[in-house]
């Protein structure tokens, strides 16, 4: 294959990985989150540092702990390293909102992924990460999941795996 398509083929299924990193996070499919690491992938946040396989448990936990949850990743640089390892950067937006006695609120996070990746069997995904969180808002009260009459959309409350609209891709 021509070696300017093979790159934009890998760089697409690279940014695939990051856009299913932060659909899965949001729909607590953990099987879906597993899939964007190897399991022996370094991971550190901080507040943890060790392998993917030990971090999803983790990760998953800090998730269910919100009844809605916001991820967006975006200005996605990649720089091949080889013809299996990349590295990659892009910039992270996340909320968490929560209720807490009968008051809905949350914070605005904004950070970057520092991110290896590498291919394995012609697959790939993260083999290392750092986040560094750049700021963070708190948030005021927020909607408490009913729709406003005014503009009735509907509000997602995903607190468990399985949500009925969630469709595995």
């Amino acid at each position: 294959m021509d070696p300017a398509l093979q790159q934009l083929l890998d760089k697409q299924a690279i940014t695939e990985v990051i856009a299913r990193y932060s659909r899965t996070l949001d729909w607590l499919d953990d099987a879906g989150q597993a899939t964007c690491y190897w399991p022996d992938a370094q991971v550190d946040y901080g507040f943890f540092s060790g392998t993917a396989a030990d971090f999803l448990p983790v990760v998953m936990a800090i998730e269910r702990q919100s009844q809605r949850r916001w991820h967006m990743l975006n200005s996605v640089q990649i720089a091949f390293t080889g013809p299996d390892a990349a590295s990659v950067e892009c910039y992270g937006l996340a909320t968490g909102i929560r209720e807490t006695d009968g008051v809905w609120t949350g914070n605005l996070y904004g950070g970057r992924y520092l991110d290896e990746f590498a291919r394995r069997q012609g697959e790939w995904r993260i083999a290392k990460r750092q986040y560094v969180m750049d700021w963070s808002v708190p948030l005021g009260p927020q909607n408490d999941g009913t729709p406003n009459p005014v503009l009735p959309l509907p509000i997602l409350e995903i607190i468990a795996s399985g949500h009925p609209m969630y469709r595995p891709m």
